[in-house]
């Protein structure tokens, strides 16, 4: 059970250390929360408490340290509705232990969900903020098929990619976590408040950062770590080779995490990131039911993909060799057809009373041609008929 003075300690050092800061979390398990941020404020009870580390930055933690009020930003959290999720409370998601020494001190969060019940059933769909309206088409369906089959959808609230997803898994009334670069009490981007909003009263807002801290650009890459460990997979639509999608679907296989991508066009620098993915050790998916298929439980299996399945495919081989000896444009005579077919003409005949009866065929005289009347469609949807 996490003691008071603990949470305490804990919310101080979110505003002392920035996000991944793996020297912090060395002296945080070497000394506890407690006595990391004691040793901050009163250095002269351990003058070498902190040998080994830049001088520069143990001065940096020292002056933030003075200057933390952790009571202020639990009150503040508080009266939003939120709270501050650290390791061992009941509601922390373990699997962010995998980070080991870059593991969040804790993490703010905002909204009426159990943070560790949906990481435990949660994907990450992350990709490009200036997305074409393909990318943003396959993210949304991507996460509302998630959502729909009780998939918690995660995700960094950007625009384009991010954003899409979000909204998908709302339009589907599902599930749907965002993870921001900032204070939780800041919609950022700014033009993501109404987004963040709605995600906060159905989902989860939530960040390593203390009420009213601002994102910057070292912060969004360090927040993608969050990301990647806190899924079972990370899916990446649509990004170009330098995008910090790519971080979040690298940290995820360092990790162990499923690393999947949705191809688009050969043609877009947009898909290039995620070409170069699909080219190591990423998996292609595109639709919910294949990312369900890698994180999901043993037997939850896509449905197998064929082609269109189209009429003449359900002949017998007898009666297809005939329709394939038919001349196009013509009528010919059964004897003809015999002999293009390598049956005898009674069989031939037979079989073109059967395709005569199926509309494939129509006789004209003693002769008979292809039927100009087509045949009933193909079947193209997945699994045929």
């Amino acid at each position: 059970m996490i003691t008071y003075e603990e949470r305490l300690a804990r919310a101080a050092l979110t505003r002392v250390v920035e996000p991944g800061d793996v020297h912090a979390g060395r002296r945080l398990r070497q000394y506890g929360a407690e006595g990391f941020l004691q040793r901050l404020r009163d250095p002269v009870d351990d003058p070498d408490a902190f040998a080994g580390t830049g001088a520069k930055r143990v001065a940096g933690w020292r002056r933030r340290a003075a200057s933390a009020e952790p009571r202020r930003d639990l009150d503040t959290i508080g009266r939003q509705g939120g709270r501050l999720v650290v390791p061992g409370d009941l509601e922390w998601p373990r699997q962010l232990d995998d980070l080991g020494d870059t593991r969040p001190v804790g993490l703010w969060a905002r909204g009426p969900a159990d943070l560790r019940t949906w990481a435990l059933r949660s994907v990450a769909v992350v990709g490009a903020r200036a997305c074409t309206p393909y990318g943003a088409h396959m993210a949304t369906t991507l996460a509302s098929g998630l959502a729909e089959e009780g998939w918690v959808v995660v995700s960094g609230a950007a625009f384009g990619i991010d954003g899409a997803a979000h909204r998908g898994a709302l339009a589907a009334r599902g599930a749907t976590v965002a993870v921001l670069a900032c204070g939780v009490d800041i919609p950022y981007p700014r033009g993501h408040a109404e987004l963040i909003g709605r995600v906060a009263e159905q989902g989860l807002v939530i960040g390593e950062l203390p009420p009213a801290s601002h994102p910057t650009p070292s912060r969004f890459i360090l927040r993608n770590r969050v990301i990647a460990a806190l899924t079972r997979g990370t899916v990446v639509v649509e990004a170009e080779y330098r995008s910090g999608s790519l971080v979040t679907a690298r940290a995820a296989a360092r990790l162990g995490r499923h690393t999947m991508g949705v191809p688009g066009p050969v043609t877009s620098g947009l898909s290039a990131g995620v070409h170069e993915l699909l080219r190591g050790e990423a998996t292609l998916v595109t639709e919910a039911a294949e990312v369900i298929e890698l994180v999901g439980d043993m037997g939850q299996l896509a449905p197998a993909r064929r082609g269109p399945v189209l009429a003449r495919d359900l002949l017998a081989p007898d009666a297809a060799r005939v329709l394939e000896a038919m001349p196009a444009g013509r009528a010919t005579c059964v004897g003809e057809i015999a002999d293009r077919s390598g049956a005898t003409p009674d069989d031939t005949l037979v079989r073109l009373y059967e395709l005569h009866s199926l509309g494939f065929v129509e006789r004209q005289g003693d002769d008979w041609r292809l039927t100009n009347t087509p045949t009933e469609g193909a079947n193209a949807r997945r699994g045929g008929t």
